[in-house]
């Protein structure tokens, strides 16, 4: 047994809604716009044609019917001797006039002048027998009005006019409204294929660029003109384009100074482990214990320092995740967290620590990295046995500031401004340890929640590295709280 095929409109969809409704989803915008502009316009066209016409119509037809109730009024007001007025008044004028007169007796005679008599029946009998005043009726055997009205002596004036020239200027009237409005038509669609293409071509250039960036990699921006929601589309569009020119161009700079960066230690890297291992092979000049500990303690301190500079690469390249956690945090914490770990590193300095409570919404791993690069930076610059300020306290409604001040000889003015970009190191800091990315770190940190950092002077003398960080105050919190150096 077979299952019977499904009928073509299941298949297929119905002709008259998913077939047209893909067909008008398939045309291009502009034949849209062409279209609708057609249709208003047509819509608009067929009311108004329609409201005219059926204006005209009306005003015409009762033109016909005031005339014929004014000349039959005028005949049975004048002169009572109709009937021999009736035969002596010549065809031609009843002719030219486009009329038929007649009286009409209640004994149901047709006293007519000469040329054809004006149809009547019940309604004009009824007028001469007095039963009713007057009537008014159009004949469609002859197409024409009819009017009768009493006359006298049992009697009732029929007069009738034909509608055919009325009806003849109307359908001329409908053949100009038709041409006049087709002919609105056809200007509407022109007009709006011309709206279509003018208004259009900023997304059709939205639409090359897009093309040519996906094609090349091209970001130059597009030109601008107008002032338009499509001009503010195509300005928004080149600030995304230079956005990511930027990003791109980040990028670029973060290779090739990370290249560079490696060239150094690794080609130094390089070259021990190639007299290490040459030193081992027969026949080969051997080492001297001296050389060869000294040589195996170059080759560690090089891959610490390509740990820590892959690793601060790796910090400085990461974007802002959008499944990055900011949770409640206290700054204090994370500053004691930090500070244990710059203790250890930097023994032969003092922290003299001043902390205020501070809440706030953040990534602690990320603030613990950025508040441990100014530790390490400041106990760097400062002598043995010098100490580092560190303090933390609110400076507005909104924001507080972190503060690390060294023992150290300060940052030159000019070089304050370089500080924190990626791998900048100023003639005095080339000799040291550190890889340049410190503050380019604490800098993203602080931006990442919101904040921004500075480079000045501290009054002790030395640098001053501050960092502002939005949140809140602790309202248990009056006043900083001094920890104990140690």
């Amino acid at each position: 047994m077979t299952t019977p095929a499904p009928p073509p409109s299941e298949l297929t969809g119905s002709p008259t809604s998913g077939g047209q409704t893909g067909r008008w989803q398939r045309a291009s915008l502009r034949n849209r716009v062409t279209l609708l502009a057609a249709v208003c316009v047509a819509g608009a066209v067929a009311l108004v044609s329609i409201g005219a016409f059926l204006t005209v119509r009306d005003s015409l037809y009762e033109q016909v019917d005031q005339n014929l109730r004014e000349r039959a009024s005028q005949a049975v007001s004048g002169p009572q001797v109709l009937e021999p007025n009736l035969r002596s008044v010549p065809a031609a004028f009843y002719a030219a006039a486009n009329l038929r007169i007649c009286l009409v007796t209640a004994d149901g005679r047709a006293l007519t002048g000469p040329g054809n008599a004006p149809p009547w029946g019940r309604a004009e009998l009824a007028v001469a027998r007095g039963l009713t005043d007057s009537s008014l009726r159009t004949d469609d055997a002859t197409d024409s009005r009819v009017v009768a009205l009493p006359a006298g002596n049992d009697r009732a004036l029929v007069m009738s006019q034909s509608l055919a020239p009325t009806k003849a200027t109307l359908a001329q009237l409908s053949v100009v409204l038709v041409v006049i409005g087709g002919a609105g038509i056809l200007l509407a669609a022109a007009a709006g294929t011309a709206v279509a293409r003018t208004a259009l071509r900023p997304v059709q250039r939205l639409t090359a660029a897009t093309e040519r960036i996906a094609r090349t990699g091209d970001l130059r921006p597009i030109p601008v003109s107008g002032d338009d929601e499509l001009a503010r589309l195509t300005t928004s569009f080149n600030k995304m384009l230079g956005a990511l020119a930027e990003s791109q161009e980040q990028q670029r700079r973060l290779v090739a100074d990370a290249g560079h960066e490696l060239r150094t230690p690794l080609t130094s890297l390089r070259t021990n482990l190639e007299l290490l291992i040459a030193s081992d092979r027969p026949g080969s000049p051997q080492l001297s214990d001296e050389d060869r500990t000294e040589m195996l303690g170059d080759v560690q301190a090089q891959i610490t320092e390509l740990s820590a500079l892959v690793g601060d690469l790796v910090e400085l390249a990461r974007e802002d995740a959008p499944n990055a956690v900011h949770e409640p945090l206290e700054l204090v914490d994370v500053v004691e967290r930090a500070l244990s770990r710059a203790r250890r590193r930097a023994s032969e300095v003092e922290f003299d620590v001043r902390l205020g409570q501070w809440s706030m919404l953040g990534d602690a791993t990320a603030l613990e990295r950025a508040v441990l690069n100014l530790l390490d930076n400041a106990a760097k610059w400062s002598p043995a046995g010098g100490i580092v300020r560190v303090e933390a306290r609110q400076l507005d409604a909104g924001f507080a500031v972190f503060e690390v001040a060294d023992s150290g000889p300060g940052i030159p003015e000019e070089d304050r401004r370089h500080v924190f970009e990626r791998f900048y190191r100023s003639t005095e800091a080339r000799p040291l340890r550190g890889s340049g990315l410190g503050l380019a770190i604490v800098k993203q940190v602080a931006e990442r929640h919101g904040g921004s950092v500075d480079a000045g002077e501290a009054p002790e003398g030395g640098a001053m590295i501050s960092m502002y960080l939005p949140g809140h105050a602790d309202p248990e919190q009056t006043g900083p709280e001094q920890l104990d150096p140690q």
